[in-house]
């Protein structure tokens, strides 16, 4: 199978550093081309399924603008410019909890939409956390950060109470490595 081709790309809305809309045309394997192909770009994120060394997950019960109520949610944040994704992941964990591991497995790199971008996710299972600091946390939201047991996470992602969708595979597939 061969990949789709971009042949042009142009940006028709500039937010900043956290969204951008682009109008492409691409080029399909067989020659068709498709113009006004909507594309949303945004930064790549990691999200971190964190166990303690007392085999508890780090978790935040939080808020989410696009969320209903409250929702569980894992440590994670933005791929700054020039950053590589495993840094990242460690940076999130200490700002967000104080917390550093010294264990970490790559859980995969996931597209957001398969068709219109939005970003890649990097995920991560940081075992044997331990807290070294204060949180340093700069997030809008107001979190409340916990510790699960692994049967409190397997009964938070059964019922859906990490209502992200990244935020849910995340723990999902740390549940499945331990």
């Amino acid at each position: 199978m061969e990949p789709w081709k971009t042949i042009s790309r142009d940006i028709v809305l500039d937010l900043g550093p956290f969204l951008k809309v682009e109008r492409h045309t691409i080029a399909l394997p067989g020659g068709e081309i498709i113009e006004d192909w909507p594309w949303l770009a945004t930064p790549d994120f990691v999200n971190i399924a964190a166990l303690t060394e007392d085999d508890e997950y780090l978790c935040f019960r939080q808020t989410k603008y696009s969320v209903r109520g409250t929702t569980l949610a894992p440590v994670g944040g933005y791929v700054e410019p020039g950053e590589e994704p495993l840094a990242a992941a460690k940076r999130e964990l200490l700002e967000e909890t104080g917390y550093v591991s010294d264990q970490w497995e790559y859980l995969g790199e996931f597209s957001v939409d398969g068709n219109r971008g939005n970003g890649i996710a990097h995920f991560y299972l940081a075992r044997h956390s331990r807290q070294v600091a204060e949180p340093e946390a700069d997030d809008l939201e107001e979190q409340v950060l916990l510790r699960l047991s692994r049967a409190e996470v397997e009964a938070a992602v059964a019922r859906g109470a990490f209502k992200v969708l990244p935020w849910q595979t995340v723990m999902a597939l740390a549940l499945l490595r331990w």
